[in-house]
């Protein structure tokens, strides 16, 4: 083939390739053509939800036409939720309580709350104004306020407003307004909360300005209502709720749209506060709610119960609502709510009635129920038992392993105690390592089982502390509570004294206050003496003595002149030795009822002038150590002193070094009060123990009374006569006076003078003698 040909070949090619790029891009162009035509079908009014339908099987096209039908979808769905917003808006502004509304230039929606407010059916708002719903003189700043909202222009975006029903209803809504976009257009979300219920008047035009400033009065009045922290819940007079504030829908646990028109039964329960079953109280919902109540105000605590099952402490306060003739035509509740408050109390009641270390009821919570008890008996309404139980060896733990190992064992015991009674029954801690258990309504054959039980659980517990293994043990008595018992103070001591007799015999023992174990007892002589004790207090078998002091040198009309003893007579009429009676007293802790007796007795006598006395001259008084101990005491003394006319100017109190040491805190309170009052204060046996001047020197003591011990034979003893003498000096650094006691012989009287003591008292100056008192 020549150049020529294939050249013409070549050509042809050519011609040929570029006919069928022709025809495909042809093609092409005719299926572009086809799909613009579609597009712009559905644009100009056909429906965004069609679809575009490509003849062509060509990729690109193919392509540009999926991409098409994507954004007509996306288009379509969108079209769709546009078209759904205001059913949306109708379906939730119907299930919310707030008034609500949709404006643009004019209404365009309104919730059933709003339509309720206006008094007219949905329907008959749409198309109108917010303007024309409120008073003229609100009505264009209503106006001038959407406008601004709409544009986008600086408005205040909340506010309070009256609104006039098309019924001639009023109402005071506050308005919050939000820019949205409704229907493809923006528009101003409108919701209002009612701020004062709705009220009825002959029309809003017609109302004066006497009308409007009432319904302001109104507003205010509302208002306050709303601020108060107190619930606040009124009523008609068949108790059905017309009005209730924000704090008492929280009280509640409800909110007031929902509580007007129902009952208070129905919003909340309310039960009495002792009723610790929270059943319904019926008839307090009706007293507190209706005007069935006592004339006045009236007050009392409940226990609120919420339907969630939450519970409050409320105290409520009723009032009638009287009309203008003065009918009762419903009731104010005030509801303050006082959980906190009374979970404090309850707290500082029981920390008052329970000790700190154990958990277990205190001594005194524990003498009450036993007071409880003695009462129930005395009616016959059964027999108690108490037990008092004194822990075995608990010495040994304190003094070989410190007191936090004390204390923990302790508590280990008082689990093991608690444990071992009936629900019905008590345990409480006495003091130091002994408790008390009280069984009610329980045999004594039964109460001596339950004590076996506990002193074999004790003895066969075990405390370990650190590497050192402990096993205790505890002794009981028992006292049986019937019609035939004494006192709690006597039952105590009677408890105490078996406890005693039960050590003496061994540890883990049980001792049972009974006519067989009394005989027995009898050998140690400690129930015996219980018996004689308590029967001479309750005889009144005391008598009072008196023993002159006088100055060592002139007398200036000032200080102590006599200090009263006290003796104790038998069934027989002979005295008693006090070593023996009051040795027994302090062991069966009944030296506070003898203290008492003195003081009264004494107090009386000086009152009535029968003890003769100068405003400036002293009586002294001996005070025991259990005593000083005692909480209750210090109140005692004072109702004396206001009782019997006695002036405390005329009394000086005596308490020994030992005695102070022991009970610190009682004697800084017992003494700093009565000081303050005008009582003086000795330091009685000073020198015969342990204690220094430092112990004293906070106490506000105006005299150091010498022990006898040191003042017996001080003519001949040179050690004696310098330790008086240094103490003399000690004292004058502290100005205290001396006064020397059991001054037995003339020549001592002369030595203790000469070495500087203040005072005398002794058989070398006057012997005891019977004070004489008519009864």
């Amino acid at each position: 083939m020549t150049i020529v040909g294939l050249a013409c070949v070549l050509l042809g090619l050519v011609a040929g390739l570029l006919a069928v790029m022709y025809l495909l891009q042809r093609r092409a162009l005719l299926a572009v053509d086809d799909v613009s035509q579609q597009v712009q079908r559905i644009a100009i009014g056909g429906r965004i939800s069609g679809r575009i339908e490509v003849p062509s099987d060509g990729a690109e096209v193919s392509l540009l036409a999926t991409a098409v039908n994507h954004l007509l979808t996306r288009v379509s769905n969108g079209a769709e939720r546009d078209r759904g917003t205001p059913r949306l808006f109708a379906e939730l502004g119907d299930r919310i309580h707030e008034a609500v509304l949709v404006h643009r230039d004019t209404i365009l929606h309104a919730n059933r709350q709003f339509a309720s407010l206006m008094g007219v059916e949905r329907s008959a708002l749409i198309g109108r104004k917010l303007g024309d719903l409120v008073p003229p003189g609100y009505a264009e700043l209503v106006n001038e306020n959407i406008a601004h909202r709409l544009a986008g222009e600086p408005a205040a975006e909340r506010y309070e407003i009256e609104m006039a029903g098309l019924n001639g209803q009023i109402t005071r809504l506050e308005i919050n307004s939000t820019v949205i976009d409704y229907d493809g257009a923006p528009a101003l979300l409108v919701t209002g909360v009612e701020i004062i219920p709705t009220q009825t008047v002959q029309t809003l035009r017609g109302m004066t300005a006497e009308d409007e400033e009432q319904a302001r009065r109104d507003a205010r009045r509302a208002r306050a209502l709303e601020s108060l922290s107190d619930a606040v819940v009124t009523t008609d007079e068949s108790g059905v709720i017309d009005f209730m504030n924000s704090a008492a829908a929280t009280l509640t646990g409800t909110n007031a749209d929902f509580a007007v028109g129902k009952l208070l039964a129905e919003i909340v329960e309310l039960v009495e506060d002792e009723d610790t079953t929270a059943t319904r109280a019926t008839g307090t919902h009706r007293t507190l709610s209706t005007g069935d109540h006592a004339p006045g105000t009236s007050r009392r605590a409940l226990l609120l119960s919420h339907r969630s099952g939450a519970e409050s402490a409320v105290e409520v306060s009723t009032a009638p609502i009287r009309s203008v003739d003065l009918d009762i035509t419903g009731t104010v509740l005030l509801l303050r709510d006082v959980t906190e408050q009374r979970g404090i109390t309850r707290q500082m009641s029981y920390q008052a009635t329970h000790d700190a270390l154990t958990g277990l009821i205190n001594r005194g919570e524990f003498e009450q129920r036993v007071t409880d008890a003695i009462e129930s008996g005395h009616r016959g309404d059964g027999h108690h038992v108490l037990l008092y139980l004194d822990l075995d060896r608990f010495k040994l733990v304190n003094d070989t392993s410190g007191h936090l190992a004390g204390d923990s064992m302790l508590r280990e015991v008082a689990k093991l105690l608690r444990d071992a009674i009936r629900d019905s029954d008590t345990v409480g801690r006495l003091g130091g390592d002994e408790f008390g258990m009280l069984l009610v309504g329980c045999p004594l054959q039964k109460a001596r089982q339950i004590a076996d039980d506990v002193c074999r659980n004790v003895a066969d517990y075990r405390f370990i502390w650190k590497d050192k293994l402990f096993n205790i043990g505890v002794s009981v008595g028992l006292v049986e509570i019937s019609r035939e018992s004494g006192t709690m103070e006597e039952l105590l001591s009677a408890a105490d004294a078996a406890c005693y007799v039960a050590k003496k015999e061994g540890a883990g023992r049980v001792a049972v206050y009974s006519a067989r174990d009394e005989a027995r007892a009898r050998q140690t002589g400690e129930i015996q003496w219980l018996h004689r004790l308590q029967t001479a207090l309750k005889e009144n078998r005391f008598q009072l003595y008196q023993q002159t002091i006088v100055p060592a040198y002139d007398d200036d009309g000032t200080g102590p002149r006599l200090e009263v003893l006290v003796r104790m007579t038998d069934e027989f009429g002979n005295e008693v030795l006090p070593a023996e009676f009051m040795r027994a007293a302090e062991r069966h802790k009944l030296m506070r009822l003898v203290d008492r007796w003195v003081v009264q007795t004494t107090f009386t006598a000086v009152g009535r002038g029968i003890i003769q006395l100068t405003d400036s001259h002293t009586i002294a008084i001996n005070i025991s150590a259990q005593t000083l101990g005692d909480p209750q005491f210090l109140e005692f003394v004072v109702e004396c002193l206001d009782r019997t006319g006695a002036l405390p100017t005329q009394i000086c109190f005596e308490i020994s070094e030992a005695a102070v040491i022991a009970n610190p805190e009682h004697a800084r309170r017992f003494v700093g009060v009565l000081h303050g009052m005008g009582c003086q204060f000795a330091i009685d046996d000073f020198g015969s123990g342990v204690a220094s001047f430092s112990n004293l020197r906070n106490l506000p003591i105006d005299y150091l009374k010498i022990d006898g011990s040191l003042t017996q034979n001080l003519a001949k003893d040179a050690v004696n006569q310098a330790m008086v003498t240094a103490m003399i000096k000690l004292a004058r650094s502290l100005k205290f006076k001396v006064i020397a006691e059991q001054v037995e012989e003339a020549s001592a009287a002369e030595v203790v003078r000469r070495i500087g003591v203040d005072f005398l008292q002794g058989y070398a100056i006057g012997r005891p003698k019977p004070l004489l008192i008519a009864a």
